[in-house]
C-alpha cells in the first residue's frame, strides 16, 4: 500500500460555497448592536429556523462534501487506510482544539465567569473525525442507513425523554449533568443549563455531516444529478415531520436536519451548476480556502476589541453615531457587520494572493 496519496484537484463550487458559509456566519455573529438586528440575521428564539438557522448545518455539510472529495479520492488511490484515518482523527482534535483554545481566550480577555467547552469548532472537529473515518470504513449503503438510525433514534430520545421544552429536554438534561454552569446558559436558581453545541446534539449533527458525505460522493463520481432530487425529498421530508417534530437548531431535531439538508443540497446542485459547468465566477472562494482562518481570526480580532473596550466606541464614532439619526438603529448595526466582513474578506483575499492557507 502506498502513503497519503497527493491531494485531489479542489472543486470551485464546493470552495465558493464554504466561503459564502463562512461570510454569512461573520455577518450574523457581528451585529453593531445586538438590540438592534432584523430579524433574518437573528436565530429562531426556540422553535423554528429563520435563514441565519441554515448557516452552521450548511458548514457541517459542506465539511461532509469535503470529506468525499479530500478523503475518498486517496484511499481509492490505494493510501493506507489506516494512515488516512490517523490523519482525519488528528485533524478533527486539531479543530476542536482550535475552539478550546479560542473559549479560552476569550474566558481570559473578557473576564468571562465559566470556561464553555462546547462550542462551534469543537462540534465540527468531533463531526469532522466521526464522518471521515465512517467515510473510510463503512459503505454507502451503511453510511445512509445510519444516518436514518441516528434521526430516527435522536427522535425517540428526544420525544420519550421530556419533549422540546426549553431546560427540560433530555439533551439539556444531560449537558447540565456533565457540565452544568459551563454551559452556553445556565440559571443558578433552578440549576439547569442548555447549549447549542452540547453532547447530545452532536449525533444528529453527525448525520448532517453524513448527508454531505454522500452527497460529496455523487458529486465527485459524475452523479451530480442526483443533488436535486435528494433535495426535493429531504425538504419534504423536513417539512413533513415538522408537523410532530419542530424544526430546532438548538436542539438540532431531526426534522431540523432534514430540512437544513434540503437548502444545502439545492445550494451544492446551484452552486455545482453555475460554477463548475457553466464557469460562473466562484465568488467566496477566498474564504472558502482559508474558512478556520478567517473563522479563529475573525473570533480574536472580536475578543481584543471588546477587551480593550474599543468595540463600542468605534461603533458609535463609524457607524450609529451619524447614521442613527438618519436612518434608524438598525441600518447602523448591519451595515458594521458588512463592514466587518469586507475587512475579512479583503484580509483573506491578500492570504489567497500570497498562496497563505491555515492548514489543520
Amino acid at each position: 500500500m502506498r502513503p497519503i496519496a497527493d491531494p485531489p484537484a479542489r472543486l470551485a463550487s464546493v470552495d465558493a460555497l464554504r466561503g459564502i458559509t463562512v461570510a454569512a456566519m461573520l455577518l450574523v455573529n457581528n451585529p453593531g448592536d445586538w438590540g438592534h438586528v432584523y430579524a433574518p440575521l437573528l436565530h429562531a428564539p426556540w422553535h423554528g429556523c429563520t435563514p441565519t438557522d441554515l448557516i452552521f448545518p450548511f458548514f457541517l455539510f459542506i465539511v461532509g462534501v469535503s470529506i468525499a472529495l479530500a478523503v475518498l479520492p486517496r484511499a481509492e488511490a490505494g493510501a493506507a487506510r489506516g494512515a488516512l484515518l490517523r490523519a482525519v482523527l488528528v485533524r478533527g482534535a486539531k479543530i476542536a482544539g482550535i475552539g478550546l483554545l479560542l473559549h479560552a481566550l476569550a474566558w481570559w480577555w473578557l473576564d468571562l465567569a465559566h470556561y464553555r467547552p462546547w462550542g462551534v469548532l469543537q462540534r465540527i472537529g468531533l463531526c469532522f473525525a466521526a464522518a471521515g473515518a465512517l467515510a473510510l470504513h463503512a459503505r454507502p449503503r451503511a453510511q445512509a442507513v445510519l444516518i436514518a438510525v441516528l434521526l430516527l433514534g435522536y427522535g425517540a430520545l428526544l420525544a420519550t425523554g421530556g419533549g422540546y421544552a426549553p431546560w427540560d429536554n433530555l439533551a439539556s438534561r444531560l449537558d447540565t449533568a456533565l457540565l452544568g454552569p459551563h454551559l452556553y446558559q445556565f440559571d443558578p436558581s433552578t440549576g439547569r443549563g442548555q447549549d447549542p453545541e452540547g453532547l447530545l446534539g452532536t449525533l444528529p449533527a453527525l448525520a448532517t455531516t453524513l448527508i454531505g458525505v454522500r452527497a460529496g460522493d455523487w458529486l465527485r463520481t459524475g452523479r451530480a444529478r442526483r443533488l436535486l432530487p435528494a433535495a426535493a425529498l429531504a425538504l419534504a421530508g423536513g417539512a413533513l415531520w415538522s408537523l410532530w417534530m419542530p424544526l430546532n437548531k438548538s436542539l438540532w431535531t431531526s426534522s431540523y436536519v432534514l430540512w437544513t439538508a434540503g437548502w444545502a443540497l439545492l445550494a451544492l446542485w446551484l452552486a455545482h451548476a453555475l460554477i463548475d459547468r457553466r464557469r460562473w465566477p466562484a465568488l467566496g472562494r477566498r474564504f472558502g480556502v482559508n474558512a478556520i482562518a478567517a473563522y479563529a481570526g475573525s473570533a480574536v480580532m472580536v475578543y481584543a476589541l471588546a477587551g480593550l473596550g474599543w468595540t463600542q466606541p468605534l461603533y458609535q464614532a463609524a457607524f450609529a453615531g451619524w447614521m442613527a439619526p438618519r436612518f434608524g438603529p438598525y441600518l447602523p448595526s448591519l451595515a458594521y457587520a458588512l463592514a466587518f466582513v469586507a475587512l475579512w474578506w479583503a484580509i483573506v483575499g491578500w492570504l489567497d494572493r500570497r498562496r497563505c492557507y491555515l492548514k489543520v
